[in-house]
């Protein structure tokens, strides 16, 4: 069998990475959460291992809410959130980080950080499930590893690029390589990271409502957010899906599910 050469010149590398298809495409495996193949050059190991430090990283410096009233109301929906998702095997961790910061998060090594700035916006249990059961989406969708190969599979297409654009006798200077890796993030690493939200979302209905909480805590949830959103920016250039987008996508799963 004859194997043609394939050649490319430099419009087609200088192009092909403002569209962020200069990658490389081996390491993938099958993600049976969510019923496809990720990229995946991050060992589970290395992706534990981080998540450990970052873990005690955290503990050291955030100060930790010792409120009985806070942290059994996280530790009862923690619980329950956990066998709802099947993810017993972790060692999971629930604590309270006491700031009017509303946010919370959970590392792919099952440790949970609620702050009190959002535990008091939350009205009821449901809303907590919401938030815990889209985090928890992400560590069963493998998100951390998936976002962490890309972003190596990026810096690798870059010198790929680099090397072949010098074949080319284009010098490869840091303006060029500054340019061409906007072209990364936009084309691949951004897009995949509004997949990563929509997916959680989606994976976390599915974990609240096996929890026993109403689909409707989620849309109720998020409509709320939504309201203390005063720049909406435009989505393209965002880490995260529209508020409009993603209210959409989500019930829009919930009327597929069939859920109530």
């Amino acid at each position: 069998m004859k194997i043609q050469k394939i050649s490319m010149n430099r419009r087609d590398i200088l192009m092909g990475l403002a569209a962020g298809t200069i990658l490389p495409v081996s390491g993938c495996a099958q993600n049976e959460a969510l019923g496809r193949s990720q990229l995946q050059l991050v060992s589970e190991n290395q992706i534990m291992a981080l998540s450990q430090q970052a873990w005690q990283d955290a503990l050291q410096r955030e100060r930790i809410l010792r409120d009985p009233g806070y942290n059994r109301r996280l530790q009862r929906v923690g619980a329950n959130m956990v066998r709802a998702t099947g993810m017993t095997d972790l060692d999971w961790e629930f604590v309270v980080i006491d700031s009017d910061q509303v946010n919370a998060w959970v590392l792919p090594n099952g440790k949970v950080a609620f702050y009190r700035g959002i535990l008091d916006i939350m009205e009821e249990d449901g809303h907590i499930a919401t938030v815990m059961g889209h985090e928890m989406g992400h560590v069963a969708a493998r998100h951390s590893a998936e976002r962490a190969s890309q972003q190596r599979a990026s810096q690798i297409g870059l010198q790929i690029a680099g090397a072949l654009l010098q074949q080319q006798g284009v010098e490869f200077n840091q303006d060029m390589a500054a340019a061409l890796g906007a072209g990364v993030t936009y084309g691949i690493i951004m897009p995949y990271s509004r997949q990563h939200e929509f997916e959680a979302d989606r994976l976390g209905v599915d974990y609240m409502v096996s929890g026993g909480y109403a689909p409707h805590y989620a849309t109720d949830f998020w409509l709320a957010m939504s309201t203390r959103h005063q720049d909406s920016g435009f989505e393209f250039m965002s880490t995260h899906p529209s508020d409009a987008a993603r209210l959409d996508a989500m019930r829009a799963h919930i009327a597929a599910r069939g859920y109530s």
